[in-house]
């Protein structure tokens, strides 16, 4: 998992919203920027001497509560972004090790079906021999040549899908597919007894999705406050120089002379009678609580599926665990001995094979299924204390 946290490159993508979440808390900080604005002017100065002038003017645009309203919804954000993060860690940590533990089971059942073919290979050799001794028939020789060659391309098969489950578990990792990463360990997780008020109460409190959840309430009540504040009205402050030069002209002469000038402007907001965007923002905030008391029942019912089906697969093991697969081998190894000696039929054999070799598949399919449902249980929990031994 610690490999799959620094390398897996969906992760790195997502992680990237947590930077895009920090600029925008960034971005909401700015203020509005000040004008500046230089004019010149020339009343036919060069014929008529009226003189000539420049102004320059500094103003700047407030908007009182924006900004502020702006700052608090960027950092609601940036918390929901957080949430969602993690919650997309919850996933890929259940996701890695059921692929984890898949590779498991597929190394397990090539291991089934590579010795039920050397078996019936070395069974098919023995007959061959037999029947040039002329203890048996061509037809039961050849039969065993068949089932060992249905066998044989059923290990192929099996081979096949055990490096596709290696190549999954190198797409977790962020590694080329000329990589085969071999997992080490046991489909065998130790039994946990939870009690299942505990299971809810811990996933209502630790689900990153609900926190989400949560956060995204918060957005929305942030966007409300944002709407309102954008109805405030905005005002402009000015603040203005202007020189006009000597007018030497004779009919109205004038010194030069320096003037200040402070202005003041103020819109009319007739747009504020419409109040649709406000509307809509406390819309989006009551659906967005209606989703987060949707996420928590739902939360509910997944973890008393997964909790249902958990101790259903116990039960399932502990059967296995109690005799069964042991009969089935016992089974298959007096068949074969009573074949060697021609006391039993290859058709008794054969069946007895497909029913010890049913028998281990469907195992090791529940041990993988009662992992698995082991780690959705965690997951949909708000838990995680997975250990593969």
């Amino acid at each position: 998992m610690e490999q799959v946290a620094r390398r897996n490159l969906s992760y790195a993508a997502e992680k990237l919203n947590m930077n895009i979440a920090e600029a925008g808390v960034r971005a909401a900080r700015l203020f509005n920027d000040p004008q500046l604005s230089v004019e010149y002017g020339n009343n036919q100065d060069w014929n008529m001497q009226m003189g000539q002038g420049i102004s320059g003017e500094l103003s700047k645009t407030f908007s009182p509560g924006k900004r502020s309203a702006n700052i608090h919804l960027a950092g609601s954000e940036k918390e929901l972004t957080q949430a969602l993060l993690d919650d997309y860690f919850r996933n890929l940590r259940c996701e890695a090790t059921l692929a984890y533990l898949d590779a498991l089971k597929q190394a397990e059942l090539f291991r089934v079906k590579q010795n039920a073919y050397d078996n019936m290979r070395r069974l098919a050799e023995g007959d061959s021999v037999k029947f040039a001794l002329g203890k048996i028939t061509e037809v039961d020789a050849t039969q065993s040549r068949v089932e060992a060659g249905v066998m044989r391309n059923d290990l192929l098969q099996a081979e096949a899908e055990l490096h596709n489950a290696f190549l999954s578990l190198g797409m977790m990792l962020g590694s080329a597919t000329d990589t085969l990463y071999l997992p080490q360990g046991s489909l065998r997780l130790a039994e946990r007894a939870f009690p299942a008020g505990m299971l809810v109460a811990s996933a209502l409190e630790n689900r990153a999705d609900l926190v989400a959840a949560m956060r995204n309430v918060d957005v929305a009540q942030r966007a409300v406050t944002v709407a309102r504040r954008e109805r405030n009205m905005d005002f402009d402050l000015a603040l203005g120089v202007n020189h006009n030069g000597t007018v030497r002209n004779e009919i109205a002469p004038a010194p030069r002379f320096t003037g200040f000038t402070v202005g003041l402007s103020v819109p009319l907001k007739f747009s504020n009678f419409n109040k649709g965007t406000v509307e809509a923002a406390r819309y989006r905030e009551q659906q967005a609580q209606t989703a987060y008391e949707q996420a928590r029942l739902q939360v509910q019912t997944e973890v008393m599926q997964n909790y249902r089906r958990y101790t259903s697969l116990i039960g399932q093991v502990r059967h296995y665990d109690n005799g069964l697969l042991e009969n089935a081998a016992s089974v298959v190894k007096g068949k074969i001995y009573s074949y060697d000696r021609g006391e039993t039929s290859l058709l008794e054999v054969l069946n007895a094979q497909r029913t010890y070799d049913e028998v281990r598949i469907l195992y090791i399919e529940t041990l993988y299924n009662y992992a698995a449902s082991l780690v959705e249980l965690e997951t949909s929990a708000g838990i995680w204390d997975i250990a593969v031994e």
